[in-house]
This record gives C-alpha cells, sequence and structure tokens, in this order.
C-alpha cells in the first residue's frame, strides 16, 4: 500500500505536456495593401488601357503583361463591379494624386472654432499687443474670435470706452479679418465677433 502511495504521490505531481499552439499569421497587413499587379487574384477582370480605351475582359496575368510592356502597372479600380474594372496606370502618380486630393479635401473640411480672448477697457499697451497678436494667430488659423472686454461694479458706465478698444481691435486685425457682430453688451461683458476675410 505504501509503495502504491509513494508511486501516485510522485506522478501527481508531474505536469500534463504544453499543447503548442500556432497562431495563424494575421493578413490584416495584407488587407492594407493597394491591389495592384501580381496582387490581383481575380479569375478574370475588365481591362482599361492608360488612354481609357477597353481592352475587353481577360485574365489578370494577360493584362499585366500589356502593362509591364509600357513600364506601367495594373490597377484595381473598381472590385465591386462584375468583373472588376482594373486600369494600366503608373501607380506611383496616381497615388500621389489621390494623396493630394484627398489633403485638398481635408482643407476645406476645416471647421471654425470661436477663440476667446478677453480684457478690461483699461488695458495697458503690453497687454493689448498680446490680445491682438492671439487674434491675428486666430483669424489665420481660420478660426472666429469673441473679443471680450469685462465690467467690475459701475464701469459699465465706460462702455463706449471699451466700444472704442473693441473696434480699434477690429481696425487693427483688419487685414485678415472682419467684424461679424459689432459690439454689443451682454450681461456684464461688451462682446464682438471677428471672423476671417473671406478670399
Amino acid at each position: 500500500m505504501l509503495w502504491l502511495a509513494l508511486f501516485f504521490g510522485r506522478f501527481s505531481r508531474l505536469e500534463a505536456p504544453q499543447r503548442l499552439v500556432i497562431k495563424k499569421r494575421s493578413d490584416r497587413g495584407q488587407a492594407n495593401l493597394p491591389m495592384i499587379n501580381e496582387r490581383i487574384r481575380f479569375p478574370k477582370i475588365r481591362a482599361i488601357d492608360a488612354d481609357g480605351t477597353q481592352l475587353g475582359i481577360m485574365h489578370p496575368r494577360d493584362a499585366l503583361r500589356i502593362a509591364e510592356e509600357r513600364n506601367l502597372d495594373l490597377v484595381v479600380v473598381s472590385e465591386d463591379a462584375q468583373p472588376p474594372v482594373c486600369r494600366i496606370m503608373d501607380y506611383g502618380k496616381y497615388k500621389f494624386e489621390q494623396e493630394k486630393r484627398a489633403k485638398e479635401a481635408r482643407k476645406k473640411q476645416h471647421t471654425a472654432d470661436v477663440k476667446e480672448v478677453k480684457m478690461r477697457y483699461t488695458i495697458g499697451e503690453h497687454d493689448y499687443q498680446v490680445r491682438l497678436r492671439d487674434t491675428i494667430r486666430f483669424l489665420k488659423d481660420g478660426d472666429k474670435v469673441k473679443a471680450t472686454i469685462m465690467f467690475r461694479g459701475r464701469e459699465i458706465q465706460h462702455a463706449n470706452l471699451a466700444k472704442d478698444l473693441l473696434m480699434q481691435l477690429a481696425a487693427d486685425s483688419a487685414e485678415i479679418g472682419e467684424v461679424q457682430q459689432e459690439p454689443s453688451v451682454e450681461g456684464r461683458n461688451m462682446i464682438m465677433i471677428l471672423s476671417p476675410k473671406r478670399t
């Protein structure tokens, strides 16, 4: 009995052999690659020449041979069509044009933020120049500027001085900005909105 306890006691501590797990190579990196030349795996494609001429339906290998003879690439331009449409072109030039177009589209989509510049009507010259520089920078970035003059206590009686200061700010930034909303009192503040000049 003792030998059974020793035998099973010794082997109970042995670990089960570890299973070898082989991970499949991710195809995620492959999915991002453009479908050009040898990467085109369709059985048949509709080929279009560099000048837009239809070459007809053929095997991708035949279209690739034509492209290689002209030192060009075969590029899938419409994968969902039946059969997929491929065009013979200079892929480097095509990619450059696509990136340029995307960059232009992103530029046009810039949404204007409203940046605020706060000051008092008793502001000193140095502080005023700092606010003016900020205003010009915001306008150059394509953003609107909300210029706010804050009043304390009875300072609101000097609203005319505050308005003069806001109009001075508008005049000093007139090269790149224009008044969208004239100075007006809102609560204990006087506010004016500047927007970038339309080109």
